[in-house]
C-alpha cells in the first residue's frame, strides 16, 4: 500500500480552519502576495501605462492650477492684461489636460480592473473544478464563493485603481510640498507644521478603524453564509414552517452586520472633520502669517492665494492615503486567501505517465478498507468481484457503506488499505478521465444544470447529435414526458431542475448516462426519491440499459434488486451475505429479515 493510498483523502492543505481568516486584516505590504499579484498586470501593462500617464497629467493639472491662479492675480494687480490673457489660455489648457488625463485614467484602469477580475475568477473556477471531493467535504460553499467573489473584487479594485490612487496622492503631496518650499520656505514650513498632528490623528484612527473593518468583514461573511443556506434549503424551511424562526435568525445576523457598518461609517465620518479642521488650521496659518508678509511687501498676493489653494489640495491626498491604507490591508488579506486557495493541490491526482484505461467490464475489490476521516472506517476488508455483464446489487441499512463503494470505484476517494481494480487495472494507476468515462453513475439526487433538457442530456457528450439525444431519452423512458412539454427538448429546466418532478429529473439523468454509453453502470439509490409509477418506468429503462453492461445497483428499496444476478448485503461496513434473491431468502439471515420487514409478510412466499 502506497503512502498516497494510505492517506490521500486526509491530505494536508485543509482549509477548514484557514477559511475563517475573515478576522485577519492583513499587512499593508506582503511581499509574497504582492509578487504574485504583479503577474496579473503583465498582460495589461500597456493599458495600465496609459492609465498611469493620464494620472500624471491629472496630477500636473491639480498642482499647476493654484500657481497659475496666483500668477494671474499678480499680473492683474500690475495691470498686465496681455500677460493675464496668456495665463487664462494656459489655465484653460491645463484644466483640459487634467480632464483628458482623468478620462484616460478612468477608461484604461477600468479596463485593467475588469481584465484582472475576468482572469482571476476564471483561474479560480478552473482550479476548483480540479480539486478533490474531500476538499468540498471540509469547506463551506459560502466561504468558497466568498473567495471567488468578494476577495477577487477587492484585489481588482486594488490593482486597477487603488495603487494608482496611492501613487497619485503621494506624488501630489511631494510636488505641492516642493513647490511651496521653492516659493516661500518659511511659510511652507509653517504651513506643513500641522502634518505631524495629522500623522498622530491618523495613527490613532487607523487602530480603531482596523478593528471596525474586521468586524464588518466577519459580519458580512456570516450574512452570506445564512443567506446561501436559507435559499438552498427553502423547500425544507417551508415544509417545516420555519420561516419565522429563520427570519428572526437572519435578522439577528443582519443586525450585527448593520451595527458593524454603522460603527465603521462613524469612524470614516469622524476622519473627515478631523482633516477639515487641520486643513482650516493650515489655511489660517497661511492667511495670518502670509498676510503679514504681503503687508510687509515680502510676498505677493498671488503667492498667498496659491498657498491657500495648495493647502486644500495638500490635505485631500492625505485623506485619500488614509482611506487607501485600509483598502490595501484588506486587499492583501484577500490576496493571501485567494492564493491560499489556488495553492491547494488536488489530493487525488494522476501519476506521472498514467495510462488510459481501455474499455472495461470487470470491477474487483481486494481487501478494501476505507474511512472519510483519519481513524474512522466505514468499510472493512471488502473482497468482491463484479464480473463482466453481471448485475450486482448492494443493500444494507443506512450508513452500512453502500455509497462509499461507488466513490471508490470512480476514485473520488482513495482506499486506506487494499485496492480497487477495473479489468485488472488499479484505479489509482490510470488517468481519472479515462476511468470515469468508463463508468456511468446515476445517483439518488438527480442534479440538472441550468439550461435546456437537451443540454443536460448532452452534458457528458457535448458533440452528440439531436437524434442521439432523442434516442437516449427514448431508452431512458423520458421522451414521452419531454414531448408533452411546450418547448420539448428546448425546455429550460431552471436551477437544479426545480420545474421538473423528481421522477422526471431522474429520467433526464438516466438519459444522460445512456448517451454517454459507458460499459459500467452504477445506480446509486436511483429510484429512492421517485413515486411508484416513475419507478416502474425507470425499472424498464434500467433493464434495457443493463444489457451487455456490468451493473452495480445500490438500493434501499429491496424490491428494486430482486432481479440482480447477485445481492451483496453490507452490515457495519462489512459483507454479511452474498447470493441471489432466492438464496438469501432461503438462508433466513439478515437479507431475509430486511425483506420480511419491508413487505410485512412471510418473505419465503414472495417471488422475485
Amino acid at each position: 500500500m502506497s503512502a498516497q493510498q494510505s492517506g490521500g483523502h486526509h491530505g494536508a492543505g485543509q482549509l477548514s480552519g484557514t477559511f475563517d481568516s475573515d478576522k485577519v486584516m492583513g499587512k499593508v505590504y506582503d511581499s509574497r502576495v504582492a509578487g504574485r499579484l504583479i503577474r496579473y498586470l503583465g498582460p495589461v501593462k500597456r493599458n495600465l501605462g496609459v492609465g498611469a500617464t493620464g494620472m500624471v497629467f491629472r496630477t500636473l493639472s491639480t498642482i499647476a492650477v493654484p500657481y497659475l491662479a496666483g500668477l494671474a492675480i499678480d499680473h492683474a494687480d500690475l495691470g498686465d492684461l496681455s500677460g493675464l490673457d496668456t495665463i487664462v489660455i494656459v489655465v484653460v489648457a491645463v484644466v483640459m489636460l487634467g480632464w483628458g488625463g482623468r478620462y484616460l485614467e478612468e477608461l484604461f484602469t477600468g479596463f485593467v480592473g475588469q481584465k484582472i477580475l475576468y482572469r482571476m475568477r476564471t483561474e479560480m473556477f478552473n482550479h476548483l473544478q480540479k480539486l478533490s471531493l474531500s476538499f468540498f467535504d471540509r469547506n463551506l460553499v459560502g466561504r468558497i464563493m466568498s473567495r471567488v467573489q468578494n476577495d477577487v473584487q477587492q484585489i481588482q479594485e486594488l490593482l486597477a485603481s487603488g495603487m494608482l490612487n496611492v501613487v497619485f496622492s503621494a506624488l501630489t503631496l511631494i510636488a505641492i510640498a516642493i513647490w511651496m518650499l521653492v516659493l516661500n520656505t518659511s511659510l511652507a514650513l509653517l504651513t506643513l507644521s500641522v502634518v505631524p498632528a495629522l500623522a498622530i490623528v491618523t495613527f490613532i484612527w487607523q487602530k480603531y478603524a482596523r478593528q471596525a473593518f474586521i468586524k464588518v468583514r466577519r459580519a458580512i461573511a456570516t450574512v452570506n453564509a445564512q443567506l446561501q443556506e436559507g435559499i438552498a434549503g427553502v423547500r425544507v424551511t417551508q415544509s417545516l414552517t420555519r420561516e419565522e424562526v429563520n427570519s428572526e435568525q437572519f435578522e439577528n445576523v443582519n443586525r450585527e452586520h448593520f451595527s458593524a457598518n454603522v460603527r465603521a461609517a462613524r469612524l470614516q465620518a469622524a476622519m473627515w472633520p478631523m482633516v477639515e479642521t487641520l486643513t482650516a488650521v493650515g489655511t489660517a496659518l497661511v492667511i495670518y502669517f502670509g498676510g503679514a508678509q504681503v503687508l510687509a511687501g515680502e510676498m505677493s498676493v498671488g503667492v498667498l492665494v496659491a498657498f491657500m489653494l495648495w493647502v486644500r489640495r495638500f490635505f485631500d491626498p492625505v485623506l485619500e492615503l488614509t482611506m487607501e491604507y485600509v483598502e490595501i490591508q484588506r486587499a492583501m488579506a484577500s490576496g493571501a486567501r485567494i492564493f491560499e486557495l489556488l495553492d491547494v493541490e488536488p489530493e487525488i491526482t494522476d501519476r506521472p505517465g498514467a495510462p488510459e484505461l481501455p474499455e472495461a467490464k470487470e470491477i474487483r475489490f481486494e481487501g478494501v478498507s476505507f474511512g472519510y476521516t483519519q481513524g474512522t472506517r466505514v468499510l472493512h476488508d471488502i473482497d468482491l468481484t463484479v464480473r463482466p455483464g453481471e448485475t450486482v446489487a448492494i443493500v444494507g441499512r443506512t450508513g452500512a457503506g453502500k455509497s462509499s463503494l461507488v466513490n471508490l470505484i470512480t476514485r473520488f476517494y482513495e482506499v486506506d488499505e487494499g485496492q480497487v481494480t477495473v479489468d485488472g487495472y488499479d484505479v489509482n494507476t490510470v488517468t481519472q478521465q479515462s476511468l470515469r468515462r468508463q463508468i456511468g453513475v446515476v445517483t439518488q439526487d438527480p442534479f440538472l444544470f441550468y439550461g435546456t433538457i437537451e443540454d443536460n442530456i448532452r452534458y457528458g457528450r457535448p458533440e452528440a447529435t439531436r437524434e442521439e439525444v432523442v434516442e437516449a431519452a427514448r431508452k431512458a423512458g423520458a421522451h414521452d414526458f419531454i414531448s408533452r412539454l411546450d418547448q420539448g427538448y428546448e425546455t429550460h429546466v431552471g436551477e437544479r431542475g426545480q420545474n421538473l418532478s423528481a421522477g422526471q429529473r431522474q429520467l433526464v439523468c438516466l438519459a444522460r448516462a445512456i448517451l454517454a454509453n459507458p460499459p459500467i453502470i452504477v445506480l446509486d439509490e436511483a429510484t429512492s426519491n421517485v413515486d411508484t409509477h416513475a419507478e416502474r418506468v425507470m425499472q424498464k429503462s434500467f433493464r434495457r440499459l443493463m444489457k451487455g453492461r456490468t451493473c452495480l445497483i445500490i438500493a434501499h428499496r429491496l424490491s428494486t434488486v430482486t432481479r440482480a444476478d447477485r445481492i451483496v448485503v453490507l452490515e457495519d461496513g462489512r459483507i454479511a451475505e452474498i447470493g441471489s434473491h432466492r438464496e438469501l431468502l432461503a438462508r433466513k439471515g439478515l437479507y431475509h429479515h430486511m425483506f420480511g420487514a419491508l413487505i410485512g409478510a412471510g418473505p419465503e412466499t414472495q417471488s422475485p
